[in-house]
């Protein structure tokens, strides 16, 4: 059977399912847990005759022996003992529930995997199912699912620009599925590697964290289906939020998009002692500026992560690019003391979170310095005269091979300027209002002609986007005011 073909064959038993209540990403959390039963127990067969850290008491044959109530009784046992488990293993079943009340259904769903031979498949073939189903659960926008999942086509293109080498560690501080974990896997499994590098790629390239157990859950998961790591492997992925920890290791690359949302629970200081109004504070004295806005501490993360020398490719929205206070501190010390060599402006439409204006910021990280490193940025436009949509007009992978070929990741030094891309000199952008980033130059032609304006609900989701961005504005500048007091 093609991927295609089991995808639909165990998703479309999730229409069944719904009518219990059964979420797309319960039933998803489902499927994960028996699909690594159902792997861990053909492991144990011939050929492989390994050892898994699974007892044969909780295995997937006494799974598929049970019937009726008796199934939900041990299922249940099975989740808990599992999840007391360290490793791999442990993370996979932490604070595992079943969510499927039906015994018959949920036998039926057993049933659906068994028919299977999960390890004869290819790896391509066992991850594209995966990430078939990933995607579909990113497409139910009522469970907010679309958070954790980067379009795929773009994550590509970051990576292509990045060119990762092997031996080297790739970190992402909020990797949701995984997404940019797989790709760089595929890149460099493509290269001739050697023994020891195809080693290290498994077991010691990547590193990520995840606040949100599902998503780290489907992410472990996901690195499994593709061969990263091992059944009894220490975990790739922390569950806890990245930004409360200082890391004790530094990377070659960040390849990360971080939470779309603007404003954080917590405060991170970097003024030692200093008593806030919020009510929980971390203390990051790495950190350039203090503020609860979500991304322009990820921003400020980031570059505390990376080795000198290394290499980061980061999604932000726009207020990123242009918010006055915080934002304008952290634009400023990203240019002095890393080289912020490009800026993609990405279109509305691609993301599954609604209402993004994002970018993707390049930068190296370079060693402490008296002169500025940022010497000048290029900014490449595919967001003016670009209309995508998640269904009828999708984002891919062709449409951003115009951005590599111009980013010229083989020696960015030697660029051209284009109609799409520009150069700005370190003293053209700090001349500028608030040192702001967000800068145009292309017509959209779309609103200069009255008979080809876009579709209503295209403008009354810029409307409302612009809107809450105004909001967001007055209310960092009303907080750093009550701050000041």
């Amino acid at each position: 059977m093609t991927s295609s073909t089991i995808i639909s064959k165990v998703w479309n038993y999730c229409n069944i399912l719904r009518d219990d209540g059964v979420s797309y990403g319960d039933y998803l959390e489902q499927l994960t847990y028996l699909l690594f039963l159902k792997m861990a127990f053909e492991y144990s067969k011939p050929p492989y005759n390994r050892e898994t850290i699974i007892d044969k008491k909780y295995d997937w044959e006494k799974l598929r022996s049970k019937t009726g109530a008796e199934l939900e009784v041990f299922y249940v046992t099975v989740l808990t003992e599992l999840g007391k488990k360290k490793g791999m293993l442990g993370e996979i079943f932490f604070k595992s529930q079943n969510k499927i009340q039906d015994p018959a259904k949920l036998y039926k769903l057993i049933q659906l995997i068994d028919e299977e031979n999960w390890l004869t498949m290819e790896t391509d073939v066992k991850g594209d199912i995966y990430e078939g189903l990933l995607e579909k659960n990113a497409e139910d926008t009522k469970s907010g699912a679309g958070q954790y999942f980067t379009p795929r086509a773009l994550i590509k293109a970051m990576v292509e620009c990045i060119k990762p080498e092997p031996m080297k560690t790739i970190a992402d501080p909020a990797c949701g599925t995984g997404g940019f974990f797989l790709s760089s896997y595929n890149y460099l499994s493509k290269l001739n590697l050697d023994r020891t590098q195809k080693e290290f790629l498994k077991f010691k390239t990547f590193k990520g964290w995840e606040i949100v157990p599902s998503a780290a859950r489907l992410c472990l998961m996901n690195l499994y289906l593709h061969s990263i790591s091992d059944l009894d492997s220490e975990p790739l992925i922390e569950r806890e939020d990245s930004l409360l920890s200082k890391p004790s290791n530094n990377y070659d690359y960040v390849l990360t998009n971080p939470p779309f949302g603007k404003k954080s629970s917590i405060t991170i200081t970097n003024e030692e002692g200093t008593q806030k109004r919020e009510s929980l504070t971390y203390e990051r004295q790495d950190f350039w500026v203090t503020t609860s806005n979500k991304q322009l501490n990820f921003v400020q993360h980031i570059v505390s992560m990376l080795k000198a020398g290394g290499k980061a490719a980061v999604v932000v929205p726009d207020n990123v690019l242009f918010e006055g206070g915080s934002g304008e501190t952290v634009r400023k010390n990203l240019l002095q003391t890393t080289d912020l060599h490009t800026i993609l402006r990405l279109p509305t439409g691609i993301f599954y979170a609604q209402g993004v204006k994002a970018n993707v910021i390049f930068f190296d990280n370079k060693p402490a310095s008296k002169t500025t490193w940022t010497k000048e940025v290029w900014i490449y436009d595919f967001r003016t005269n670009q209309h995508f949509t998640l269904k009828t007009s999708t984002l891919k992978f062709e449409h951003l091979e115009e951005f590599i070929k111009c980013y010229n990741p083989k020696n960015r030094f030697k660029r051209t300027e284009s109609e799409k891309f520009k150069k700005y000199s370190y003293d053209e952008i700090i001349s500028r209002d608030k040192t702001n980033l967000d800068i145009t130059w292309l017509r959209d032609e779309s609103l200069a002609d009255t008979d080809n304006l876009p579709d209503p609900d295209v403008l009354a989701t810029d409307i409302i986007e612009n809107v809450e961005s105004a909001l967001e504005m007055f209310k960092e500048m009303n907080n750093n005011l009550n701050n000041k007091e």
